[in-house]
């Protein structure tokens, strides 16, 4: 027989405590909120149970003998005026905003809709399609972090089932899962690489837009959030949410951080004609954003129906808690926020002081982990490149266009190379932060794939059923000569090269480098580059010849490895003319300064420039030639040695007289000398 009786409002959700449970949740200006209680199966509902009011809006009960894994659900009376922005409606059983797991799935049908048409309130029950609130005890995380400085941080940017699906070594049963990517296998192929940190596409539990499920689709990377304290229950082997724990303490022990994607940005209940499944019944208003004045209309600066509402205390408390929850119970190391201007903007336009931004900087908890900022929406003055305040870093799309445009051949891009490859300056020191701020990227989930970037110079669509006017049309790519596969060995080898050019770019630029899963291992998405719904072998990483490693696995770990080598990269502060320590010098083709005007040429498609260390007495020389001819390079006097010594090239050959003064540098190539004093070696 269970007892109840008026419980606590702290904490939200369900609180398993040694006599029983205690459920607290807001629900506005609800008249009444009722607890329903379901069996083991989740099918039917046993007991329905009248919450208690408190002020502000909260309602609690305390259950007197109930217990952990219990089922449960919300169902909240009062108002229903979708004019007015209200939509309660008590026929529609509510996901718990605060649990921590949930039983069963959520199967799309008209029943979630609040109502039917819209304005005519909706009587049919959707508790036989809505997955149910399941009582969950989770203790904090006790494993060691990494704790690994911005300085050492290589970032890899991870989809949890693409990455192991079709990974030979890892069991059937673990594929696509946390557990599969706790696997020793994937764990030291990560090591090989120098990764430090996974950042996963997002995991907190999601569920597939009926548009696509309508055609058969399914959405792939997981930007339609459930609920933002479950992990998606697709990547468990077991059903239990501490295999997530699990997975973060074994990539813990390889010193590798785990940084999630999280969509606060947004919810799954899409637009007012979306489905009312948690947010929508407890307090439309307080979760979500109108337009002053017109409450039956949502904001849709996300492009997915409605726009959380970071600007009042509730949502606001929601996203903090949930993000300290990540933190604290399951161990996550940093968070990057999709579209996150949304989350600082208020009604007058988008504020590095905004609310949300003061509390993350003054929580004792969130303060101390890593923040990663997606700086542009659609929305009014979406795009915020730079403004994001300290500790914040953000991607930098800048330097990733550039480096893009650069080695396609584009002209006149020289200028702005020799910004984003030193830190980007322009974008972030105007607000006392410095080059390790940008997280610097030439790929990522939402575009080409390394490969096809230098396969394809159209999108390729067709499978995601949008008539292929999804996904960007111009994305910098060069294709060698060919659309697509080819088995030409001159084009083939061309690719690779580009994709080193890339890479060695990219990973010997000032600034925190991300590189996407499969980058490695030249993977394909067959020209999409918006495979947001390819939940098969588009997406899924083919690991051939996955004990032998890729080239491009090699030429990462050698790249990373001069990079540690070099002080330069770690330093966290921009580089300027007389600088005590370092220098950095750019030349022309004949070893000579470059000029204002020689800059200014629209044709110069090559670059050599000189970082000197005066500390360590170190230098490299690198050497940049994106046009289609051989340039004749004299190369600069050697700062702390008689000879400069190459370190890489992205060459296929090497001239035997590599290291003589004069330097023929093939087309679509990069090189890189060393100089580092007391070392006369050459050869």
């Amino acid at each position: 027989m269970l007892t109840s009786y008026r419980g606590s409002i702290h904490p939200l959700g369900s609180t398993v405590t040694d006599k029983g449970v205690n459920f607290a949740v807001f629900a506005g200006s609800a008249k009444q909120v009722y607890l329903c209680l379901f069996d083991k199966s989740g099918h039917t509902e046993v007991k329905r149970l009248a919450m208690f009011k408190h002020e502000g809006g909260y309602w609690s009960l305390f259950i007197d003998g109930a217990q952990q894994d219990d089922l449960y659900g919300f169902r909240v009376d009062g108002t229903y005026n979708p004019d007015k922005g209200h939509l309660y409606n008590p026929h529609k059983l509510l996901l718990d905003p605060y649990c921590r797991d949930f039983f069963g799935e959520f199967v799309w049908s008209e029943r979630h809709f609040c109502h039917m048409p819209v304005g005519f309130l909706n009587s049919n029950d959707n508790a036989c399609d809505m997955p149910k609130s399941k009582v969950t005890q989770v203790s904090k995380y006790q494993g060691k972090k990494p704790n690994t400085p911005w300085h050492k941080t290589l970032i890899y940017e991870c989809h949890v089932k693409g990455a192991t699906a079709r990974h030979p070594d890892i069991p059937d049963k673990l594929k696509g899962t946390f557990l599969g990517l706790a696997e020793t296998v994937f764990i030291d192929h990560l090591k090989h690489l120098g990764v430090t940190a996974i950042e996963l596409l997002p995991v907190h539990a999601f569920i597939s837009e009926q548009f696509l499920t309508t055609k058969g689709l399914q959405n792939y990377w997981g930007y339609n959030t459930l609920s933002f304290f479950t992990p998606h229950k697709d990547y468990l082997v077991n059903g239990d949410i501490n295999e997530f724990k699990q997975m973060v303490e074994r990539f813990h022990d390889a010193g590798i951080e785990v940084i999630l994607d999280v969509v606060f940005n947004h919810t799954a209940e899409g637009g007012i004609d979306g489905p009312s499944i948690s947010f929508k019944g407890f307090d439309n208003l307080s979760y979500y954003s109108t337009p002053a004045n017109k409450p039956s209309v949502y904001i849709n600066d996300t492009g997915c129906g409605n726009t959380l509402n970071i600007s009042n205390p509730i949502a606001l408390r929601l996203v903090l808690d949930s993000l300290r929850y990540w933190v604290e119970y399951m161990g996550v190391d940093g968070f990057r926020f999709d579209l996150a201007p949304i989350l600082a903007r208020q009604a007058e336009g988008f504020s590095p002081h905004h609310t949300f931004l003061q509390a993350l900087h003054q929580d004792p908890v969130l303060q101390q982990v890593k923040l990663i900022a997606e700086p542009w929406d659609i929305g009014p003055g979406g795009y915020q490149l730079g403004r994001f305040p300290a500790p914040w870093r953000e991607w930098n799309d800048r330097y990733r266009d550039t480096v893009r445009r650069f080695w396609r051949g584009d002209l006149g891009v020289l200028p702005e190379l020799a910004r984003r490859i030193h830190g980007s300056s322009d974008l972030f020191e105007h607000n006392q932060r410095g080059p390790l701020h940008s997280i610097n990227f030439i790929t990522s989930h939402d575009g080409f794939s390394l490969f096809d970037w230098t396969a394809f110079e159209q999108k390729h669509n067709l499978a995601n059923g949008e008539g292929n006017r999804d996904g960007h049309s111009e994305n910098y790519s060069f294709n060698c000569g060919v659309e697509g596969f080819t088995s030409d060995s001159e084009i083939t080898q061309l690719r690779l090269q580009m994709q080193k050019n890339a890479l060695l770019t990219l990973l010997l630029s000032k600034g925190v480098p991300m590189i996407c899963a499969g980058t490695e291992m030249a993977h394909s998405q067959n020209g999409n580059n918006n495979a947001y719904c390819q939940d098969n072998f588009t997406s899924w990483l083919a690991w051939k010849n996955h004990q032998q490693h890729h080239p491009l696995a090699f030429f990462i770990q050698d790249v990373l490895s001069l990079r540690k080598q070099f002080a330069a990269f770690n330093h966290p502060f921009y580089v300027h003319d007389r600088d005590s320590r370092f220098a950095v010098s750019w030349f022309d083709e004949h070893a000579e300064s470059l000029s204002p005007q020689q800059w200014r040429e629209p044709k110069r498609k090559w670059l050599s420039y000189s970082i000197t260390d005066q500390q360590l007495g170190q230098s490299l020389l690198i050497i940049f030639n994106a046009s289609d001819s051989v340039v004749a390079m004299t190369l600069p006097s050697s700062a702390f040695s008689s000879h400069w010594q190459l370190a890489l090239t992205t060459a296929s050959t090497v001239n035997s007289e590599h290291n003589s003064e004069q330097l023929q540098v093939p087309a679509k190539t990069a090189w890189v000398y060393t100089s580092i004093k007391g070392d006369e070696k050459h050869g």
